[in-house]
């Protein structure tokens, strides 16, 4: 399996195939389901990367650019940041690629709780409210959430079917990781997840 070898100098990452192979079935998936916040500190692969991310929101409909989650009127307005120990990348589902946005290790940003730090794989979901212009500002957060929750499920069953851990994280200090990924005014921090391989004896 492929390591994750990224560098500060790779500005675009091209990813390999994201759709999985055959696993598990939905069925065990559900009842292997569960949060863990306690990470070994080792590297997810690049192939469990890629997969994990077409997982979450990548495309599944080529040519129609339907997604893996919905959203709301198709706004498509959650954007997957994945912040690694080689800095943060934002995904990039049409090309199923990797665009550098710090070659810093932001991890600690990502959430207030100690885990974060050190866990291999921290996803950080933004809403970019400019795409949302249908709906009235008082229900931008509430449709936001919606649909960064239905990629948070993805990501828990694609780890629940793949022996990874995972936990969805909405303790964030939101303005001070929005001024570390260079947010503009209209992109919001929703939510934030990690993911990586359990430590022992922790799954709960």
């Amino acid at each position: 399996m492929a390591t994750l070898s990224l560098s500060r100098d790779d500005t675009v990452v091209r990813l390999p195939s994201g759709a999985p192979g055959s696993g598990t079935t939905l069925h065990a998936a559900l009842r292997a389901r569960r949060s863990t916040r306690n990470f070994l500190p080792d590297p997810l692969s690049l192939k469990e990367v890629s997969q994990l991310l077409w997982a979450a929101f990548g495309v599944n409909r080529p040519g129609s650019w339907g997604r893996t989650a919905p959203s709301a009127y198709n706004w498509q307005e959650i954007a997957i940041y994945a912040v690694l120990p080689q800095g943060t990348w934002r995904y990039a589902a049409g090309a199923h690629s990797l665009e550098c946005v710090s070659s810093e290790d932001l991890r600690a940003a990502t959430g207030t709780q100690d885990f974060v730090a050190t866990a291999p794989l921290n996803l950080v979901y933004v809403a970019d409210v400019d795409r949302m212009s249908q709906a009235r500002e008082e229900e931008q957060g509430f449709l936001a959430g919606a649909d960064a929750g239905c990629i948070v499920e993805n990501v828990y069953l694609y780890c629940a079917a793949h022996g990874l851990g995972t936990v969805v994280r909405g303790l964030i200090d939101r303005q001070r990781l929005a001024q570390a990924l260079g947010l503009k005014p209209t992109q919001r921090v929703v939510l934030a997840q990690t993911v990586g391989r359990c430590a022992p004896d922790t799954r709960h």
